[in-house]
């Protein structure tokens, strides 16, 4: 007898609609590397820059079992600049941005100013369809200024 009141005192309830149905993301992720930041989720394209932008803060040769990973612009960074080492930097690059397949790079230009090295690229996120340009700054005493 017991169980049978124990079976008539539940009841369930109708099933809530949320408010607003959840925006679709392609991409997620978390970053904690901006303190001014309130979350530290980050979704789509900021997750895909700052992807990118972690990937050159990484000398080639630095990361364990994957020493292709990384970029040669810190070993360059003190050299003269000649044609050569602008080439090798302009591919470098390409190759990097290009190695991620949600993003194609574009229209690599590598200056110099008077400490250190600029780099402006084209960048096209491909599930977007939206392009940007985006410049950083290897920065011979204060290291990538993005």
């Amino acid at each position: 007898m017991a169980e049978k009141k124990l079976y008539k005192e539940i009841t369930i309830g109708q099933k809530q609609k949320d408010s607003a149905p959840p925006s679709q993301r392609a991409y997620r992720g978390i970053s904690t590397v901006n303190p001014d930041n309130d979350q530290f989720n980050l979704y789509d394209i900021g997750l895909i820059k700052q992807d990118i932008l972690n990937h050159f803060h990484i000398s080639q040769g630095e990361k364990l079992e994957n020493p292709n990973f990384g970029t040669v612009i810190w070993h360059v960074l003190h050299e003269p600049m000649t044609e050569s080492t602008r080439e090798l930097i302009e591919k470098n690059v390409a190759d990097i941005i290009n190695s991620d397949p949600r993003v194609s790079a574009t229209n690599v230009i590598v200056t110099t100013y008077e400490s250190g090295i600029q780099i402006e690229v084209e960048l096209t996120y491909l599930n977007y369809n939206v392009s940007e340009s985006l410049r950083l700054k290897f920065d011979e005493d204060n290291g990538l200024l993005g």
